[in-house]
């Protein structure tokens, strides 16, 4: 709390082994008699959040499920009662192992939901004596929901808040009659250049001002994940370098301050027209206990656009305002002032400045706006813009990178610095191995997820920088599954996230049967080179791809496979590891240069 961002609120995706935009997040049951809630970094991020702020609310949303929820088909609600019984257990276990509170939960993002579900979902936790967890639904549109919710008054009567997405700071009639709480519960998703601040500034004011909400939730916290995956840099911050600890602190997060630091879960919006005559918007606060926070932001067209929706054409001068405080606020003397001032191409930019404060003389006082500017006018004195250390300067990616997945605790159930696209790779001990493959790293997702992207048919886990060009893979690989299974090393891999399933690369794959490929595509359909190879299931070998500049070659335990297969596209990309299907796979001594 006043602290640089402030954050009120920390909402994290309920991993459910599939792709959910930039990666897989693992699930704490990848398999019906399974459960384990130290997987992924959500529980440690969450536990950091509260460490710094306990106020914290704490929201938990699915994007994928594992298969066995759905029993075989792609969809999430056939079994509720099963699905009710695993959302509930992610709770508990939240609880149990990490004196975590949910504080909400959601249903499943931007699909469809099921009424009966959500229904079972209120008994489950009511049952389980979590009746201050509260339900939002549905992640998506204001449609159908809203429209539900008034028919249904079973449904109206367990639904706390209709979160939408991207609303464009609007919302709907019906969405209004339910006197639901109303939220933009995924928002922003925007290049954290001074554009997306703008953008950051316009929405956190107009989303009440224009359409009721009174919470807005930016997807996403912080761009911690290779920048050429999709959406790159749509964080409030960047801090993509966990090799070099190299971050930094984007015009986003002193946007944010703008309104975080002045106000609190529980403050009231007051009931105002927020519009200002020349342009930009305000709202303004109150604790309920006298004190006030105003703010105002006078965004431009051009310096303010999100990502999405598109933004119709509107127009803000410079102007002189004047506010009127009334009834309790009319004793007001002064107020603390903060400013922000976007400059774009004239560079004389200014964040969460604060500047001298405003007399308020008989209830009123006028300020002269300029256009891209953010003011928090406030009676709270606790406002900090914080003095703190150079972050370490920015590094590529190392080299000459070696992981042989030797660690007997990690703190995290993956290994640093690969990102899983499709499937989920986690330390493993062999307890029955004679000592050189006892820590590995293996893939665990057997069956394909319930997804909620275009999840590839293989698994793949990248690493690296994408701008690498000539580079040697070197990898220990452990075929589990026999007759058809099957793993890769690859480099020059160019995709990943939603984008998965189209991954192209240098592929060099070997399988159960015995025989080899090298493919120019994760999908395996490009075939540059394929021959016998040797290799088996169920036994150790170690794969060597080499590529330099047109050319690539392969070894196998050290001796040549196949060379002079000639590469013309991509021209770079990262390193990669995967398996042909869902199946289980090892790998260790993890080498690339």
């Amino acid at each position: 709390p006043n602290f640089g961002a402030s954050l009120h609120i920390l909402k994290v995706e309920i991993g459910g082994d599939g792709q959910s935009t930039d990666g897989t997040e693992p699930s704490h049951m990848h398999y019906e008699n399974d459960e384990n809630y130290f997987r992924g970094y959500e529980w440690w991020l969450m536990k950091e959040a509260k460490k710094r702020n306990p106020k914290i609310k704490l929201i938990g949303l699915p994007w994928t499920f594992p298969a066995w929820i759905g029993k075989g088909e792609n969809w999430p609600y056939d079994y509720p009662d099963v699905t009710a019984y695993y959302i509930v257990s992610w709770i508990l276990g939240a609880k149990q192992y990490h004196d975590l509170d949910i504080d909400y939960i959601g249903i499943w993002n931007e699909r469809a939901f099921s009424s009966k579900y959500i229904k079972l979902l209120r008994y489950t936790l009511d049952k389980h004596d979590l009746q201050q967890v509260r339900i939002t639904a549905s992640d998506r549109l204001w449609e159908p929901i809203s429209f539900v919710l008034l028919l249904d008054s079973e449904l109206h009567g367990v639904v706390d808040v209709i979160g939408a997405h991207y609303p464009g700071t609007k919302t709907v009639p019906n969405a209004l009659l339910t006197k639901k709480k109303l939220w933009s519960s995924e928002d922003y998703s925007t290049f954290n250049d001074e554009v997306g601040a703008g953008c950051w500034a316009r929405i956190l004011n107009q989303n009440y001002v224009n359409g009721n909400m009174t919470s807005t939730i930016a997807w996403n916290l912080v761009a911690s994940y290779y920048e050429e995956l999709p959406f790159g840099r749509c964080g409030l911050m960047t801090a993509q370098e966990p090799w070099s600890g190299h971050y930094k602190v984007e015009a986003p997060i002193w946007i944010t301050a703008h309104t975080t630091q002045f106000t609190q879960p529980g403050w009231s919006y007051l009931q105002v027209d927020g519009h200002l005559e020349g342009g930009g918007s305000f709202v303004a606060l109150t604790d309920g206990l006298g004190n006030l926070t105003i703010i105002i932001e006078t965004m431009t067209h051009n310096h303010s656009q999100c990502i999405r929706p598109p933004l119709p054409h509107f127009s803000v001068t410079p102007q002189r305002a004047t506010f009127y405080l009334k009834g309790s606020f009319y004793m007001v003397e002064t107020l603390q002032v903060w400013h922000s001032r976007l400059g774009f191409e004239s560079g004389n930019s200014s964040l969460f400045q604060q500047l001298h404060p405003v007399k308020v003389w008989k209830g009123s006082f006028s300020l002269d706006l300029n256009v891209d500017e953010v003011y928090t006018l406030t009676t709270l004195k606790t406002g900090q813009k914080c003095g703190c250390p150079e972050p370490p300067a920015p590094q590529p990616f190392p080299s000459n990178y070696k992981d042989d997945f030797n660690i007997r605790n990690p703190p995290f159930s993956e290994a640093p610095n690969f990102a899983d696209q499709t499937g989920v790779f986690e330390y493993f001990i062999n307890a029955s191995d004679p000592g050189d493959h006892v820590f590995t790293l293996r893939q665990v997702v057997v069956q394909r997820p319930i997804t909620w992207a275009s999840d590839a048919d293989q698994t793949i886990s990248v690493i690296g920088n994408f701008q690498w060009v000539n580079m040697t893979v070197t990898c220990d690989i452990y075929i589990e599954k026999q007759h058809d299974g099957g793993v890769f090393v690859a480099g020059r891999v160019d995709n990943g996230g939603i984008y998965v399933r189209r991954t192209k690369g240098v592929f060099f794959w070997v399988f159960a049967d015995g025989t080899y490929r090298v493919t120019g595509d994760l999908a395996g359909e490009e075939i540059l080179m394929k021959g016998l190879s040797g290799v088996r299931d169920n036994a150790w070998h170690t794969l060597t791809l080499n590529i330099q500049g047109t050319s690539a070659s392969g070894l196998l335990n050290g001796y040549p496979l196949w060379e002079n297969v000639t590469i013309s596209k991509p021209s770079n990309g990262w390193a990669a590891v995967g398996t042909r299907s869902f199946e289980f796979a090892q790998f260790d001594n993890f080498h690339i240069e």
